[in-house]
């Protein structure tokens, strides 16, 4: 009886092992691969890292025309799950470049969607607009204000890179991946990969 007992515990220790193996294969991938999954074939980029790259743009000045300067600093992202976009918030103050005056303060949104440009292997901001544009005391102005957003977007965030590939996050096994299908949640984006 006790030579039986040995056995069937021997044996059902095979499959264990055999688990951990596996495990120890796939935590190995995971820390060569930071972000990708094995389970789901999808790499995740957490709101901080997405936040931390958008900070690297800012702070920005930016022209508009021959009358307007505009400094934006304190880029804010919202990851929104219900349109699959991002939006970045930031804070806005307007400076007339002929007249000298104070600057004007307020706050700008621009809402992007995401792809993937397999050009430069990068997961990019694609065609940003103006979402909200918050001036104090210059509602009246309210068309100008999109109009300086909308050139702001093109310059500030069109085509800007969230994340670049290195060479090896895209090859698994000797085979090459292509991500695929974008996914914005709350908590950050997922990128889908495929064997091409």
């Amino acid at each position: 009886m006790f030579r039986t007992l040995t056995t069937a515990l021997s044996r059902a220790r095979r499959p264990l092992l055999a688990f951990a193996v596996a495990a120890a294969s796939v935590a190995t991938l995971g820390t060569a691969h930071a972000g990708y999954n094995v389970w789901t074939g999808e790499y995740t980029f957490t709101k901080g890292e997405l936040q931390s790259a958008i900070d690297k743009r800012f702070p920005a000045t930016l022209r508009y025309g021959e009358l307007v300067s505009v400094q934006l600093s304190n880029p804010r992202l919202v990851l929104d799950q219900a349109s699959n976009r991002v939006t970045t918030q930031m804070d806005a103050a307007l400076t007339n470049t002929v007249l000298p005056s104070p600057p004007i303060n307020g706050t700008l949104a621009l809402n992007s969607g995401v792809r993937y440009d397999a050009t430069r292997r990068a997961v990019l901001l694609d065609n940003p607009t103006v979402q909200d544009v918050q001036v104090q005391g210059m509602s009246e102005y309210r068309d100008q204000l999109n109009a300086i957003g909308a050139v702001v977007a093109q310059q500030l965030l069109k085509d800007y890179p969230l994340y670049t590939f290195k060479p090896d996050e895209l090859r698994f096994n000797g085979k090459d991946v292509e991500p695929g299908a974008i996914t914005v949640a709350p908590d950050g984006i997922r990128v889908q990969v495929n064997l091409r």
